[in-house]
C-alpha cells in the first residue's frame, strides 16, 4: 500500500480517516434519531408511521455502525498508528487511551444488543435490509429481548460519554494546545511531528475493559427489575368440571405487513363438559387478565387507552355453550372487552384419553368491534383481524 492509505509516524492514512469520519458521521445522526423517536407520540396512524420510520432508520444505521466498526477496529489492530504528539503527559495519554477503547468497545456492543433486542421480539420498526429480522441462536423471548434491551441503554450511554470526552480531548488539542492532533485526522497534506508509531499503555484496555464490566453488569441489574406499572388483574380460582392442567392461549396480529405474536399469561376457564353428549356438550366460560398479555415490542403500546386500555377494562370474558358438530365442536357465545360485548364463535378440535382433553382451536376477531386502536381506523399500519388461539389440557375432577 502507499504512503497516504496507510498510517504513518506523522499522520493517520486514508482508509484510518475514512473509518473516523464515516463512523463519526454515523452515530452523530443515530443518537438523535433514537432520542427523537422515543419522545415521539404514537397515538394516531400517521404518528406510528413517523415514529415506526425513525426507529427503523436508526436501528438500519446501528447495524451499519457494528459493522463500520468491526472492520474500523481489524484495520486498527493491523496497521500502527502515528505515537501521541505529548507522550510526558502520561496521565492525560492513558485517559486518551482509555476513552479510544472505550468508545470501540461501545460501537460494537451497542449496536449489537440493539439486533440482538429486535431479534429476540417481533413487531415494531423492522430494519431495512433483505435479510429478514432474526439472528442465529437468537430466540423469540421477551426475557432475552429484556436483557439485551437494557445493556443496549446503558452502553448506549457508554457510547454518548465516551464521544463527549473524545470530541472534548481533541477541541483541547485544537484550541488550547494548539497542535496538529486534529489536524493529522483530516484529509490533505498535514505536516506534524515525526511521533513515531504509537504503543497502547497496557493499563488503558484494562480501565476500558473494566468500565465495560461495570456498564454490563449495571445492564443485568436493570434487567431484573419488573415493571411496576403494568395493571396486571388478579384472577380467583374458579370452580369447573374439567381443571387446566397446561395450555396457551395466543393472538396474531399484522403490524406494517408483520406478523406480530403474543399470549396471555393469566386466565381461567370454568368448564362443563360432557364427552358422552351427542349435541349440547356443556359450557365454557373463560376470564383473562389483559395485562398480562406479552406482545413482541408493542406489549406497552397494546396497554393503553387507544387499544386495550388495561388501566379501566383489566379483563375480557368469553362465555359459550359447547355444540358437538361433525368436525369437532364449537363454542358459540360472546365476548366482553373493553366494555363491548359481540358474538364470537370458537370452533375447536378434541382428543380424549380417558379423563385427560386436549383441545385446539382458532378463531379471527375484529379490532375495531371492542374498540381497540380507533385511531388506526384503516389497516396501513395495524391490521383489523386478530387471529386468537387456545392450546390446552385439562383433566376431568374426581
Amino acid at each position: 500500500m502507499t504512503h497516504a492509505t496507510t498510517d504513518s509516524p506523522t499522520t493517520y492514512g486514508t482508509v484510518t480517516k475514512v473509518f473516523h469520519w464515516l463512523t463519526a458521521a454515523l452515530i452523530l445522526t443515530i443518537i438523535p434519531l433514537g432520542l427523537i423517536a422515543s419522545d415521539l407520540p404514537y397515538e394516531t396512524n400517521e404518528q406510528l408511521a413517523q415514529k415506526a420510520q425513525l426507529f427503523s432508520l436508526h436501528k438500519t444505521l446501528g447495524v451499519a455502525v457494528f459493522f463500520v466498526a468491526l472492520l474500523r477496529i481489524l484495520w486498527a489492530l493491523g496497521h500502527a498508528k502515528p505515537g501521541a504528539l505529548h507522550p510526558e503527559r502520561r496521565v492525560e495519554t492513558l485517559l486518551a487511551e482509555t476513552v479510544h477503547w472505550l468508545l470501540y468497545s461501545a460501537l460494537v456492543i451497542t449496536p449489537l444488543t440493539g439486533w440482538i433486542d429486535h431479534a429476540a421480539t417481533t413487531g415494531f420498526a423492522p430494519i431495512w435490509w433483505p435479510f429478514g429480522q432474526s439472528l442465529p441462536f437468537v430466540p423469540k423471548d421477551e426475557g432475552v429481548a429484556h436483557l439485551f434491551g437494557s445493556l443496549h441503554w446503558v452502553f448506549g450511554k457508554v457510547m454518548i460519554g465516551a464521544l463527549i470526552l473524545h470530541i472534548a480531548g481533541a477541541l483541547k488539542h485544537q484550541f488550547v494546545d494548539r497542535d496538529a492532533t486534529l489536524r493529522r485526522m483530516w484529509f490533505g497534506r498535514t505536516e506534524t511531528p515525526d511521533t513515531g508509531y504509537h504503543r497502547t499503555p497496557a493499563a488503558a484496555p484494562i480501565l476500558a475493559a473494566l468500565i465495560v464490566l461495570i456498564g454490563a453488569g449495571v445492564a443485568v441489574a436493570l434487567s431484573g427489575e419488573e415493571d411496576e406499572t403494568r395493571e396486571t388483574a388478579t384472577l380467583d380460582q374458579v370452580a369447573s368440571d374439567w381443571a387446566v392442567q397446561d395450555g396457551t392461549l395466543g393472538i396474531t396480529v399484522k403490524q406494517f405487513g408483520k406478523t406480530v405474536e403474543g399470549s396471555f399469561a393469566d386466565w381461567t376457564a370454568a368448564i362443563t363438559f360432557d364427552p358422552e353428549a351427542e349435541t349440547d356438550a356443556g359450557t365454557v366460560e373463560v376470564t383473562v387478565s389483559i395485562g398480562s398479555l406479552t406482545l413482541g415490542s408493542v406489549t406497552d403500546q397494546a396497554m393503553g387507552a387507544d387499544f386495550f386500555n388495561v388501566e379501566q377494562f383489566p379483563t375480557a370474558t368469553f362465555t359459550a355453550p359447547i355444540t358437538k358438530t361433525a368436525d369437532g365442536y364449537v363454542a358459540d357465545g360472546t365476548l366482553t372487552m373493553k366494555g363491548e360485548t359481540a358474538p364470537l364463535t370458537l370452533p375447536f378440535t378434541l382428543t380424549l384419553d380417558g379423563d385427560t382433553a386436549t383441545m385446539r382451536g382458532q378463531t379471527t376477531v375484529n379490532r375495531m368491534t371492542y374498540n381497540v386502536g380507533q385511531t388506526m381506523g384503516d389497516e396501513t399500519n395495524l391490521g383489523f383481524d386478530v387471529v386468537v388461539t387456545v392450546d390446552l389440557t385439562a383433566t376431568r375432577g374426581q
